[in-house]
């Protein structure tokens, strides 16, 4: 691979993931300037706060662009409070600098907010002891802002450089406070900061999505050493397929289908390598996490594509499968066969590694299955590969929440396990549960190749075991099974 078509693949990765970030940041600020209600703030549920002592105070509200400053910045909002009085009688809610309410309260039993939980709604306080009755709260003259009476109180407060408090009282500086209380924030910022996040994110995700889609080209352009037609061989010449062929579970082999993935099981495998594998590929990981944000990319290109003109752009093409290739390598050697000990190469293309997967180039594809195949046509397939490869799932509800946890391993998953528990305890991967693996392995990635809009051959209904794929029929001549011998290509 080219140096600068890699860097082109990471660096366009990055910008788009930033991009996408930012303009989910923009939907957050245009979809909160579209629920500022008619008065123009967002507003939260009502919650209910009651205490016993005589007032409810908010814990230190250090408010301003000085650095050490928390909550939101001056001069950049408004904020709004609302409460009622549970008991029908008069309330009383004011802001005020934190000096003057802490002289007002001193020696008053009051509680300070310490934290409020939204999911079920609950409130924590810190219980400050007292033994004074507090005067009046509405008949003090140096609140910042107060509302005091019976029925909802509202104050609204343009947010000021300062050491703040907030107090929640009855109207008649009695005990036992409980009330019903609604917050609300307004702020002109939220329109432009959406229509900026919005613009940035849209140019950064662009300029990613091109630096990914010609550095995928740039990797999936013809080798020198390829034919006129960038054809390396016919399908499985690679030398490294395995001489196993079991008949599937589900009946003889038919026509070998478009996509073949084939391994060969490594006969002196390690007891005990197969414990720290999944540590090992760590860097394919990351390299595979770039390419396969690349392939989603250049796959909805390559759909366009087959839509406006019904071919897939070669050198897409060569990058797609390349990509899956190298992903079956590192899953054959790693979590997904556990079939050779043997390092798997950081190439997209064939290198006689003992796992490969081939896969026909289609020189014509249906235009209009390109635009169901992928969704609408492929769920019973992907029901089947979900009942092979899915994790079972437990969920279970506390109060008014829902908790989902993984209960268990896949079929496929279980069946690796078991084969290297036998490799650990008896030093032999039976060459039976390596086919059955290999077969569900094959299906897999058959339903991947054609929600991937690589070929229009409908996946089939059938488990192929073994290493490499047999073709159960007798056609003579240069068509069998329904594919054009000389479109069974390796594409690299």
């Amino acid at each position: 691979m080219k140096a600068g078509y890699v860097v082109m693949v990471i660096a366009g990765t990055l910008l788009a993931f930033c991009g996408i970030d930012l303009l989910a940041g923009g939907v957050a600020a245009a979809t909160v300037a579209a629920q500022q209600g008619r008065d123009g703030f967002l507003t939260t549920p009502s919650g209910s706060f009651s205490v016993s002592s005589y007032a409810i105070t908010s814990p230190d509200l250090e408010t301003g662009a000085q650095p050490g400053s928390v909550g939101i910045p001056a001069g950049l909002a408004t904020v709004m409070l609302e409460a009622t009085n549970a008991r029908g009688t008069g309330v009383f809610i004011g802001i005020a600098p934190r000096t003057e309410v802490e002289r007002y309260l001193a020696s008053v039993a009051h509680s300070e907010l310490t934290s409020v939980n939204s999911t079920p709604f609950r409130t924590e306080y810190r219980e400050v002891p007292g033994s004074r009755r507090p005067a009046r709260p509405g008949s003090q003259t140096w609140w910042t802002v107060a509302a005091s009476g019976p029925g909802t109180q509202r104050v609204v407060w343009p947010v000021a450089s300062g050491d703040w408090a907030v107090v929640i009282m009855n109207a008649d500086a009695t005990q036992g406070v409980d009330v019903q209380v609604r917050a609300g924030v307004r702020s002109a910022l939220f329109v432009p900061a959406a229509v900026v996040l919005l613009l940035s994110g849209g140019l950064l995700l662009v300029a990613g999505v091109l630096l990914v889609v010609f550095g995928a080209m740039g990797l999936g352009r013809r080798d020198p050493t390829q034919g006129p037609n960038g054809q390396a061989g016919a399908v499985g010449g690679t030398g490294a397929v395995g001489a196993t062929g079991a008949v599937g579970a589900l009946g003889p082999p038919g026509p070998i289908y478009a996509a073949r993935l084939q391994g060969t099981l490594q006969p002196d495998l390690s007891r005990g390598l197969w414990l720290v594998k999944w540590i090992l590929v760590f860097p394919h990981v990351v390299v595979l996490f770039f390419l396969w944000f690349a392939t989603v990319v250049t796959t909805i290109v390559a759909g366009f594509a087959i839509l406006f003109t019904g071919r897939y752009p070669r050198s897409l093409f060569t990058f797609n499968v390349g990509v899956l290739r190298w992903s079956w390598r590192v899953g054959f050697y790693a979590y997904s066969a556990l079939g050779t000990d043997r390092y798997p190469p950081f190439s997209l293309a064939p290198a006689g590694y003992p796992a490969d997967l081939d896969i026909a180039y289609p020189e014509r594809l249906s235009r209009g299955l390109v635009l169901v195949k992928w969704w609408l046509l492929a769920i019973p397939q992907l029901l089947v590969v979900s009942a092979l490869t899915a994790t079972p799932t437990a969920r279970y509800t506390i109060g008014n929440t829902t908790y989902s946890t993984t209960t268990g391993a896949s079929l496929l998953g279980l069946l690796v396990l078991i084969a290297g528990l036998m490799l650990l305890f008896t030093g032999h991967y039976r060459q039976s549960l390596f086919d059955f693996i290999l077969g569900i392995n094959r299906w897999v990635f058959r339903v991947v190749v054609y929600t991937g809009l690589f070929r229009d051959e409908y996946p089939p209904f059938r488990l192929d075991q073994g290493g490499t794929e047999q073709d159960g029929t007798q056609q003579d001549g240069p068509e069998q099974g329904g594919i054009d011998e000389a479109a069974r290509v390796k594409t690299t």
